[in-house]
């Protein structure tokens, strides 16, 4: 699974965290620290379980099982808002 921003979907970043505006409805949505480093992430083209991996290895005090659910609660959330598309 590959992950790329939806067209007319623009980010910028304020600090750690990131802001993403989509430009067809007017909305923007804003991420925190650690939806942001999943997002980029999963954009870089890491997977799931590795965005998983990678939340663990920066904030040791996840659990796997909390990182498992937050990393699968931001991808269903960006996909149903149609900020990112799956290819």
């Amino acid at each position: 699974m590959s992950l790329v921003l939806s067209p007319g979907i623009l980010t910028t970043g304020t600090g750690t965290d990131m802001i993403l505006l989509d430009e067809r409805r007017g909305r923007y949505w804003c991420l925190n620290t650690t939806a942001t480093l999943t997002l980029r992430a999963l954009l870089g083209g890491a997977t799931p379980e590795r965005a998983v991996l990678i939340l663990i290895q920066r904030y040791p005090e996840i659990s796997a099982q909390r990182a498992e659910h937050d990393v699968t609660a931001l991808l269903e959330s960006l996909c149903t808002a149609r900020l990112v598309t799956q290819t």
